[in-house]
């Protein structure tokens, strides 16, 4: 029976939809009068208010709402997509929060680009009450129906989140594909690729789910069959071509190819049929800039930048990207103006203010003035120790594409020797990162360092490989403390993803067999959220944190919310 035909649960769903709290978000203030007055006649009580997206920021700090009622476009030039874009990304709102977008809007574009951010739902205007009871009650049953999952999902006991999914896919007909869904993304997390790839082909066995299919395509990439998962993901855009995150895997496997040019392509196709999509304009950017169309590259950083403005999707990285386009196009004017633009809005900001001298170095060598640019590489090198010295990595760490734009830029000037220690720096502590590598090379080769850039990134990849075999060599020979202090000193000598996730993985270890040590757990502790800073969704720090969870748990240790589940909706 689907428990909302059931008379007793739908006045039960009624019933707490009386409880909830509310936020209406609309530049209109009669508008936000007339959907208050909707809701008071199906007995909706709490309902908060918002103009601007910078008040829904503001509000959504303070009180936590169990409905967001969106309309689609909003003030100063963003919508409600954006929003949720937004408030995913920073974590503002619960994944039991139901959010709605309200539009009148019916074209493509818009239409693509709420499906692809997987709002709960979105209403077009004109509707009824009665109407958005309905939608109401069928949202927050789903939501109730995963809650166990959401709250193991936000604890990052990813583990338990499996076993919660399990039970709704057991209990729960109606709601199995959503439970398979979550728990296939939680595996896939966790790095368990072979049990992720047996829940989608369960799935598809039953069902030709665009999700399943690309759930199975990921898999298939992560265990190398590159054909087969390009093949699927192929065939999934030929049926659903608004299923645009299948554009970016194809930007993946083509990009693991070696082939950039069809990489951008795909990107782009995405970007096309989503431009309010704020990353993927970035990931245009990106592999245009690596690909030398700087055209492409303008303007989808320009598009970027224009979309996250004023908001806690832009970053300092959003005005180097393309000051650093526009500078390699000849147009030295527009990057001035765009710097001068940052600083305004950083005002304050020492890595905006870095990023202004790297920016303006590299004006001058274009205009051929090379002691003034040398001199301003100096301010900025002087600077960059300064905000290394006071970075906090928990919280913002210094911007890794700003240290190469700034090796760039001592290249540029003859500070070859700067160049290569910022360099070495940056790839040991990113050498997991395929783009940040990238744009490393990319570097060695407009500053005619290929082969010496080649050979550098090949020794630190030895070193790290030598490092890292110490302390796991130690843990297999059953020296776990030897283990610990080796992979300490690795993680505190170089902080690489590989090596914070691998000295934590030690410690935990080394207490489940010995007993908890308040200093080795709260330096692991530490190591665990400088890797979810370097790569949230890695399997690595997934696996990790399962094992914080586990070996604080037999202790009888609280187990702190370290924000690493998967952004399921």
């Amino acid at each position: 029976m689907n428990p909302l035909d059931n008379e007793e649960m739908l006045l039960a769903l009624q019933q707490t939809l009386t409880k909830k709290r509310v936020l209406i978000v609309d530049r209109h203030t009669p508008a936000r009068d007339s959907m208050r007055l909707m809701l008071s006649v199906i007995g909706v009580t709490a309902v908060h208010g918002a103009g601007s997206a910078a008040e829904v920021i503001r509000q959504v700090r303070s009180h936590r709402f169990d409905i967001i009622l969106s309309d689609f476009v909003l003030d100063d030039g963003r919508d409600g997509q954006q929003l949720l874009e937004e408030l995913r990304h920073a974590r503002l709102i619960p994944l039991s929060t139901v959010y709605m977008i309200i539009t009148s809007e019916r074209g493509y574009t818009n239409v693509v680009a709420l499906a692809e951010l997987v709002p709960d739902d979105y209403l077009i205007k004109p509707f009824t009450a009665d109407q958005l009871q309905a939608r109401l009650i069928k949202a927050i049953y789903r939501k109730h129906v995963l809650q166990k999952c959401y709250e193991q999902i936000e604890r990052g006991a990813r583990q338990e989140a499996i076993a919660a999914c399990d039970r709704v896919i057991q209990q729960q007909p109606q709601y199995m594909y959503d439970g398979l869904r979550i728990k296939g993304e939680l595996l896939q997390s966790l790095g368990r690729t072979d049990e992720a790839e047996a829940v989608y082909r369960r799935v598809l066995e039953d069902r030709p789910a665009p999700w399943a299919r690309m759930g199975l395509a990921t898999a298939l990439r992560d265990r190398g069959a590159l054909d087969e998962a390009g093949q699927l993901a192929g065939q999934v855009l030929q049926e659903a071509p608004n299923f645009l995150s299948a554009y970016d895997f194809l930007a993946t496997v083509y990009e693991a190819r070696g082939d950039l040019a069809a990489a951008q392509q795909a990107l782009q196709q995405g970007a096309d049929a989503s431009p309010h999509n704020t990353v993927r304009q970035r990931l245009v950017g990106d592999v245009a800039a690596r690909n030398n169309d700087l055209l492409v590259a303008e303007k989808a950083y320009g598009k970027a930048l224009a979309r996250s403005k004023g908001s806690s999707l832009c970053g300092i990285d959003d005005f180097a990207n393309l000051s650093r386009v526009l500078v390699e196009r000849g147009n030295v004017a527009a990057s001035r103006k765009l710097i001068a633009d940052m600083k305004r809005e950083w005002r304050g900001d020492k890595q905006a203010d870095l990023a202004a001298l790297v920016a303006e170095s590299l004006c001058l060598a274009q205009e051929g003035s090379p002691d003034k640019a040398k001199a301003l590489v100096g301010q900025a090198l002087e600077l960059q120790q300064q905000i290394e010295s006071e970075a906090d990595p928990w919280r913002r760490p210094p911007s890794q594409r700003l240290a190469i734009d700034l090796a760039h830029a001592c290249y540029t000037t003859g500070e070859a020797a700067a160049a290569q220690k910022i360099m070495r720096q940056v790839a040991a502590e990113n050498n997991e990162d395929p783009q940040l590598i990238a744009h490393i090379t990319q570097v060695f080769a407009k500053t005619g360092q290929s082969d010496a850039g080649q050979a550098m990134l090949d020794q630190v990849g030895r070193e790290i490989v030598e490092l890292n075999n110490r302390g796991v060599l130690a843990a297999r020979a059953g020296d776990f403390a030897g283990s610990v202090q080796l992979l300490i000193q690795a993680a505190e000598q170089v902080p690489n993803l590989q090596f914070l996730v691998n000295a934590a993985k030690a410690i935990y270890t080394l207490m489940e067999r010995d007993g908890w040590d308040p200093e080795l757990a709260a330096r692991a502790y530490d190591y665990l959220m400088r890797a979810g800073q370097k790569d949230r969704k890695s399997p690595k720090v997934a696996s990790a944190r399962e094992l914080y969870g586990v070996v604080a748990k037999k202790y009888g240790m609280a187990i702190d919310n370290l924000d690493s589940g998967p952004a399921t909706s």
